[in-house]
């Protein structure tokens, strides 16, 4: 598992979520820790290195 930090783009908090580095492309919702709204990952690993990253607001 990897641990990867970022700015929640709804209420702009550093959070951080564990993403699995084994799974070369993902594409989920999880909720924000601190807000608990939707946010889509979009998350892709090549090697087991994270190379691609980024989040939508849901909602």
């Amino acid at each position: 598992m990897y641990e990867h930090f970022f700015q929640c783009p709804h209420c702009w908090e550093e959070i951080s979520m564990l993403l699995d580095s084994f799974v070369q492309h993902q594409k989920y919702i999880e909720d924000c820790e601190i807000c608990c709204n939707p946010i889509e990952l979009d998350v892709t690993f090549q090697d087991g290195e994270l190379i691609g990253f980024s989040t939508n607001s849901i909602g």
